[in-house]
């Protein structure tokens, strides 16, 4: 009987406030100089005390409700212990016994079957201080100290990589649409814990927790080998510790950093400084109203609207800005430019623009409206295809509208049969020898005569009527033979 694995993720994010979750330090560490952001409250000096960030609060439970959880109607914080090299008070305050939010659940959908992952919890706690290791010492900055994070633990109900990474895109594309999280890993936004057993079907493995993973690849990565090395060790009668792992990048292994801790080791007792809240239900009415309208339930009403492939409604509504700048782009299209061909550019083309210059859709110069004005040349002949991609280019580095490009580059279509048939003519007498073979039937060579009248008028001849007179051409000279 093949071994099965079960998986359990715990994620970290931080939220998006201006100030720290129990100080009114500035959040915005990222590019500050070490040390530059702090306060008696961050270095956990004697008589100062926290006040809660409101906002964060707001976030999370915002968060609760996407997660279609039950929002407490009293929550409190509480001091887990534990050896923190990076809080100097010892100690971290979090959430244990009342979190904010509990019972919910988030739908993915692997190999076209839908799951609903249980959320546990969503609590908040405060971010540690950054340790860098140097040779024979430890710095420590502590602006990250006491930034708001919010813990999302599921239940173990994943039971392959392929449903983890599902899980952790889409819970990463829920908090964007939210505004509470930037989801930028390589800044540490968002950072993963997974919990991986491997045990037969209908036993007991023993859970084994893979900390402090900064990427998706990386939450993949260990997993897949962590489950192989549990499953070797059970193949050959051996017995799986439950310990704390962390993961080497460089050698692509898991390593044993300790035994793995249970809630009492943590000490958790309710903070003293810190006084319970109680949410107001009329309060938490206002956050439902608020929610937006989520990634998978965008994606299904674009299938729906629009006739959209669930692969491309997925693409679109992977981020909100996206999302935004489609339906921006389908209410300003006019008549003959359709969703899909807006899905079809937005997601291929100027995909491609913004892959290859590292660029957001929020940095593209690029208006909706200007995007359906250049389709809109393309779906009436006014420009080719090939063309239009040209011009897309041009409007992606300058900004300028398409009309502007086109005129400037003299990029209009030619669709005069007047003006198109000389071309015709002058591509037959170069090329005798092609001439020749599509007058004796064999008419795959239409294709390289096709592309001597593209080549000739810069690509934009109008594709239907070149193929046309180069029909005609061949026809009269059959006849006259």
């Amino acid at each position: 009987m093949p071994y099965r694995p079960t998986i359990g993720m715990e994620v970290h994010a931080q939220l998006l406030t201006r100030s720290k979750m129990f100080c009114g330090c500035s959040a915005d560490y990222w590019a500050a100089p070490p040390n530059s952001q702090v306060c008696p409250v961050d270095l956990g000096l004697p008589g100062a005390l926290p006040v809660i960030n409101a906002r964060a609060v707001e976030a999370t439970v915002l968060t609760g409700l996407a997660l279609n959880c039950e929002i407490a109607s009293v929550t409190r914080f509480d001091r887990k212990n534990y050896p923190y090299p990076d809080l100097p008070k010892g100690y971290q305050i979090s959430q244990y016994e009342l979190p904010l939010c509990r019972n919910g659940w988030l739908e993915i959908e692997v190999d076209g079957e839908r799951r609903r992952i249980r959320i546990r919890r969503v609590h908040l706690e405060e971010d540690t201080a950054k340790l860098t290791h140097v040779e024979g010492c430890s710095l420590l900055d502590f602006n990250r100290a006491g930034v708001p994070l919010m813990e999302i633990v599921s239940e173990p109900d994943m039971h392959s990589v392929d449903e983890v990474r599902e899980y952790v895109t889409q819970l990463r594309s829920v908090l964007r649409y939210l505004g509470v999280n930037s989801g930028d890993m390589e800044k540490g936004a968002m950072r993963f814990e997974v919990n991986v057993s491997v045990a037969r079907e209908g036993e007991r493995g023993t859970k084994v927790e893979i900390k402090n993973l900064n990427s998706f690849r990386a939450v993949t990565r260990s997993l897949e080998y962590e489950i192989a090395r549990q499953t070797r060790i059970l193949e050959r009668g051996g017995h799986v510790e439950q310990v704390t792992m962390g993961w080497d990048e460089d050698r692509e292994l898991t390593f044993e950093q300790r035994s793995k801790e249970e809630a009492p080791d943590y000490r958790y007792f309710p903070d003293p400084d810190l006084p319970p809240l109680t949410l107001d239900p009329a309060w938490v009415d206002g956050l439902r109203a608020r929610l937006p309208e989520l990634p998978r339930a965008k994606a299904e009403r674009y299938q729906r609207e629009y006739g959209l492939s669930a692969y491309d409604a997925g693409v679109l509504t992977a981020e909100r800005a996206v999302a935004e700048f489609f339906e921006a782009a389908v209410a300003a299209a006019p008549a003959g430019v359709d969703a899909k061909m807006i899905s079809n550019w937005l997601t291929g083309e100027l995909f491609r623009l913004m892959r290859a210059r590292e660029r957001s859709i929020e940095q593209v110069p690029i208006t909706p409206r200007d995007l359906v004005a250049l389709l809109e040349m393309v779906a009436a002949g006014r420009l080719t295809g090939a063309s239009g991609k040209e011009v897309l280019e041009e409007m992606f580095v300058t900004g300028r509208p398409p009309a502007e490009v086109v005129a400037a580059r003299g990029l209009a279509q030619i669709s005069d049969e007047a003006a198109l048939r000389p071309v015709v003519e002058k591509v037959l007498e170069e090329n005798p020898g092609p001439l020749a073979e599509l007058l004796a039937g064999k008419e795959p060579v239409l294709r390289f005569l096709m592309g001597q009248v593209m080549r000739a008028t810069r690509g934009q001849a109008n594709p239907q009527l070149a193929q046309r007179l180069l029909q005609e051409a061949a026809e009269r000279r059959r006849r006259a033979s």
